[in-house]
């Protein structure tokens, strides 16, 4: 089993920046990808960002590419996603999500991922 907490959301005015990290504990060993989602309300969670484990890749949706940036620390099993320029339409709830090394290694799908944190709100004032 991995765990995952995740912190550093919170409300921020259109164009201001937020970090999100989460911390994974338990079999860390087992960590293939570290991935960020979000969900809106009223709408289905979609792909933000996710990172390999190994540092051989990363990936990006098309409505945060160069304006988030996700990044680990191995030595703290901990990744990151920086925010910035951020804008109304980011607000959600942002969830971290493992894939170990059984699942699909498919980082941009939420059905590959074996484990989830519990999600912190974003929220973006215009």
């Amino acid at each position: 089993q991995v765990q995952l907490v995740e912190s550093g959301g919170g409300l921020v005015q259109a164009g201001g920046s937020l970090r999100l990290s989460c911390a994974a504990s338990g079999r860390t060993f087992s960590i293939n990808i570290m991935g960020w989602f979000r969900q809106a309300p009223g709408k289905e969670r979609e792909f933000v960002s996710a990172h390999i484990w190994s540092g051989l890749g990363t990936y990006y949706s098309d409505s945060v590419k160069g304006r988030f940036t996700i990044s680990i620390d191995r030595a703290k099993d901990t990744v990151y996603l920086q925010m910035n320029s951020l804008k109304p339409e980011d607000t959600a709830v942002y969830y971290c999500a493992v894939q170990d090394y059984s699942g699909s290694n498919s980082p941009l799908s939420a059905s590959g991922y074996n484990y989830w944190g519990q999600g912190t709100q974003v929220t973006v004032s215009s």
